[in-house]
Formats: structure tokens, sequence, C-alpha cells
């Protein structure tokens, strides 16, 4: 047994966060076999360490595999969304979106918050720490934007304090900063699609009604197609039909012809 992998396991579940410039954190990050061990027992508990290069802490989640069963014991499946209310769920997505997204563009791009431009070689420099470019927006403009849609100045404020307490975000002041939390516990890559592509589709100009006027054309050819072809299998099999119809057209042009006129004399 691994005294080091006990005690930083141990540590982060007591603390539920660990800064990644740690010790131990850097060195489960950097050593290929310690992170082997580490992540054997704690998904012997059902737990995995949960990391990104964008978050300036490490925490621990619940494995994948056994969400159904612990929040599929009941009838119904039970959410993990730490008793939040869905105001309180609705607020943490909006922070999430206007902090977690410009400071991630910023960390891309080597951008710290305080540079007014970008420098000609900070593609050289490393990727700057979250502390570093992640910038808090200000409770005021927050409570202007989104209090009437999220429950009002009462309900924001009890929201806020829930998830300061649960380590999503901090409070200075009238600024609202980013947590522990708020990059670790969020699918950015879920989140950000669905984000990006519905609730500011309108805003980043990319309606997926695009793709369905693309579609539709392509399914009206292959119908057009089909048809076109069904008359051509057809065709063959109507033509013989269309000629005794045409023979007896004939006939009922020839009344204008004299013959008819002459058979009435010779009957007197």
């Amino acid at each position: 047994m691994n005294d080091d992998s006990q005690i930083l396991i141990a540590r982060m579940l007591t603390h539920q966060t660990l800064r990644r410039d740690d010790k131990m954190v850097k060195r489960v990050l950097s050593d290929e076999f310690f992170r082997a061990e580490v992540d054997k027992r704690l998904l012997e508990s059902g737990l995995k360490l949960l990391d990104n290069v964008y978050a300036d802490h490490v925490t621990l989640a619940l494995h994948r595999s056994v969400e159904p069963k612990i929040f599929g014991a009941k009838d119904i499946w039970q959410n993990n969304n730490f008793g939040l209310t869905r105001d309180g769920v609705a607020l943490l997505v909006v922070l999430w979106a206007q902090i977690i997204l410009p400071k991630r563009e910023r960390q891309e791009s080597h951008q710290n918050a305080e540079d007014d431009q970008n420098d000609l070689f900070d593609k050289d420099k490393p990727m700057p720490r979250a502390e570093d470019t992640s910038i808090g927006i200000s409770y005021t403009a927050l409570l202007s934007d989104f209090g009437d849609k999220l429950g009002k100045k009462t309900r924001m404020d009890m929201n806020l304090g829930s998830l300061s307490k649960l380590g999503f975000i901090e409070r200075r002041g009238d600024v609202i900063l980013e947590g522990p939390l708020l990059d670790l516990m969020m699918d950015t890559d879920v989140l950000k699609e669905r984000i990006i592509n519905g609730a500011l589709t309108d805003v980043f100009k990319r309606a997926p009604a695009t793709v369905v006027a693309l579609r539709r054309p392509a399914a009206a050819e292959a119908e057009t197609e089909a048809a076109a072809e069904a008359e051509a299998q057809s065709a063959p099999e109507s033509a013989p039909a269309s000629g005794p119809e045409l023979e007896p057209a004939a006939p009922a042009a020839a009344p204008e012809a004299p013959p008819d006129a002459n058979d009435t004399p010779t009957r007197d």
C-alpha cells in the first residue's frame, strides 16, 4: 500500500479541493505510475479524480459507471444538483457562462486579465493560471440583467449564498468571482455547445434550421429521382396500349370523306 496515495485521497475527501500547485497534486498529475495507483484506489470506491488544465484546483467526483446505482436507486432519477433549486441551477449556468467562457478564451490566447492587447510572442508563454485570467462580474449588473428571471433579489441572494458555500463562487464586495469548483464540476464540452447553439443561437447566428434546410432539398431530389425511375420502368408497358387507342382515331375523322355522302343516293 502506498501511503502517499492514501494521504492524497484522504486530503481531497477532507478539503474537497486541492490546488494544482500542491506538491502531491503536482505529482499525481505528472507521475504516470502514481496516477494509476490513485485512479485504481478511487475506482474501487466508485470515485475519480477530476481536473482540467484550465482550473487551478482538483477534486473528486462520482465515477460515471456507478451513477445509475446511486442516482437511479429509486423510481425517480435523483439528479446530483447539490440540493439547488431550479432557479439556483439557472443562476449557476449564467455565472459559468459569464465567468468561465471568457476566462478560457483568455487562457487559450495566453492573455492575462490585466493585458490590454496580445503579445507578439504570447504563444511561446505557458498557459496562464485561472487566477491570472479569471475576471469577476458585478453583482449589481447581474441583478439588473437576470433578477426578474431568477427570483429577484431575495432569491438571488439566497442562491448566491448556497453557491458560495458549495465552492462554485467567491464574493468580494460587489464582485462575484470564480470559485474552486466552477470550472471543475461543470461539463464545459457539453454546456458550451448547448449554450452557444441553444440559448445564444440568435447571437452567434448558428441556427439549426440551416442544416434542416439543406437536408430537405436532398430528400426531395431523392423522391424526384425515385419517381422518375418508376415512370421509366412503367413506360415500356404503357407504350403498346397507346397504339390501338390511336388507330380508331382515324375513322373518327372519316366522316369528312366523300364516301359517306355517296352511300345515301344508292339507297333510293
